[in-house]
């Protein structure tokens, strides 16, 4: 058998695994609402842990981190840098949510926010907001599929094709099995990943190089030192200023534990001791990203010049003389890394787009059954419209995922006053999260407009604490039993 068949009909095997994985919780979940978007309230350490590390780790670390690491150099260390305290605000948010959850039956982020503030106009306005970063950030793991499928044929299969093949197989198990489908594979591809990444980031350089150490010596002796120096490259190979790169790191950590997807699972939890141990072993996962960016560096000498930097990994394994078998592992693996976030995100989105969109604008409440219906309705429909993207867009993968946490941001001033501070008001939080989404998207419409080089997400934080805190004081105080509920938790 050729060797292109072999990879083929191991990633094919993986993909079949991936599809039972995620549809034999269909056969456990009840047939709610609170089933299908919160797992009736079961999951446990393992499958939470896996759900919260590996539906954030996805094509942006394991092709976007080597695409950095091998076009932009020390670049690629922002994305350790976020994520190591990204996770710390969901340790405190996280089960104040959860027994809110349990008690008021809460199972989105957009609820809790609208019921605080006692305001339908938040819960479409998050709603709304929660789709449009969706749907980057759901684009970005189809175009990964896609670049691994492409790579691994030799261009048989299409990059449209890829996307397509490998997210058939992500909404069938989502639109059955809703979010335990999800949690049940992200463990399995979480764990696949994961072993992966380790053996590929210190194979490649050992067996490139003679080790990790000869390695960076390499790209020294080739004149690539500025590669080496923080804060490492533009896209454009210049220098990064470390404004740039500061203000990426604090947009994306403030954003982290709000990405409405991720935050949701505070509600899926079993108890709030799974959860909380849950975020604690979270950091665990994050060591992973230290060999998915030895991949990078170790391709900077040998294989110079690779368009576009994102398929940097699967060009490698092309140009490697392994085993055909272990190069399918390998693009499983890459495929795993888009599917569990891919997943995540199309189950948050429906989710969202009805329960705090569609639910809250028609004029009678929705049926349980009624619910559920439209939800899997718009899987589909948000499948479709992120794969539109991912066949005509040509943008990074990490330029896709910054793009959409400078929107994703302006969420977390509302979170923390929400349960810190009891003086803030509906109008306060409505004008905050309206002034700090129209000022981030200004910017990114138009950069040239920044007086500093930060990431347009700074200027939209600022904006939005400023009206969030300035608006509050100057309007009457929320109902004082309502706020309570939520500031005393």
């Amino acid at each position: 058998m050729e060797t292109g068949s072999v990879i083929l009909l191991v990633v094919g095997m993986y993909l079949f695994i991936s599809l039972l994985t995620g549809l034999i919780p269909a056969l456990r979940i009840s047939s709610s609402v609170t089933g299908y978007v919160a797992a009736d309230r079961s999951m446990n350490v393992l499958i939470l842990y896996f759900v919260i590390g590996a539906s954030i780790f996805s094509s942006f670390a394991f092709l976007g981190g080597p695409g950095w690491a091998y076009s932009r150099g020390s670049a690629a260390f922002y994305i350790i840098a976020y994520g190591v305290t990204g996770i710390i605000p969901l340790y405190f948010f996280g089960p104040r949510a959860w027994r809110l959850g349990k008690k008021f039956g809460y199972i989105t982020q957009a609820e809790l926010l609208a019921d605080r503030f006692d305001s339908k106009t938040m819960s479409v306005l998050l709603s709304v907001l929660s789709v449009v970063v969706f749907i980057p950030y759901l684009t970005l793991q189809m175009k990964g599929a896609g670049y691994v499928l492409n790579v691994i044929s030799e261009g048989m299969i299409p990059e449209w094709a890829g996307a397509g093949i490998t997210y058939l197989v992500v909404l069938v198990y989502v639109y059955f099995s809703g979010v335990l489908g999800v949690g049940w594979s992200n463990a399995f591809q979480g764990m696949f990943m994961m072993v992966l990444a380790w053996f590929l980031g210190l194979y490649l350089p050992n067996a490139l190089y003679g080790g990790i150490g000869p390695m960076f010596q390499a790209i020294m002796d080739a004149g690539h030192t500025a590669m080496l120096q923080a804060p490492g490259l533009t896209a454009g190979g210049t220098p990064w200023d470390w404004w740039g790169f500061s203000s990426a790191v604090v947009v994306s950590a403030i954003g982290f534990s709000v990405w409405p997807h991720f935050f949701m699972r505070s509600f899926a939890a079993k108890s709030e001791k799974s959860l909380r141990l849950s975020i604690v072993l979270y950091p665990t996962f994050q060591i992973f990203l230290i060999p998915i960016l030895l991949i990078g560096f170790a391709a900077i000498v040998l294989y110079p010049g690779v368009e576009p930097a994102d398929s940097i990994l699967p060009f490698m394994l092309m140009q490697l003389e392994l085993p055909a078998i272990v190069i399918g592992l390998f693009c499983a693996g890459t495929l795993a890394a888009s599917m569990s976030s891919g997943d995540a995100i199309l189950h948050s989105a429906a989710s969202v787009g009805v329960r705090d969109g569609i639910a809250k604008v028609v004029r009678n409440p929705l049926k349980d059954t009624t619910e559920r219906m439209l939800i899997r309705l718009l899987v589909l429909v948000i499948g479709l419209i992120a794969y539109y993207f991912a066949v005509v867009a040509d943008i990074s993968l990490v330029a896709l995922l910054l793009a959409s946490y400078g929107g994703v941001a302006q969420i977390f001033p509302v979170v923390f006053a929400m349960f810190y501070w009891k003086r803030a008001t509906k109008a306060g939080a409505l004008s905050g999260l309206i002034g700090g989404i129209a000022v981030n998207v200004l910017f990114l419409s138009y950069p040239a407009l920044k007086i500093l080089p930060l990431h347009e997400g700074v200027y939209g934080l600022a904006v939005n604490v400023l009206l969030l805190v300035g608006v509050s004081l100057l309007t009457r105080p929320d109902e004082p039993e309502r706020v309570v509920r939520f500031t005393s938790s």
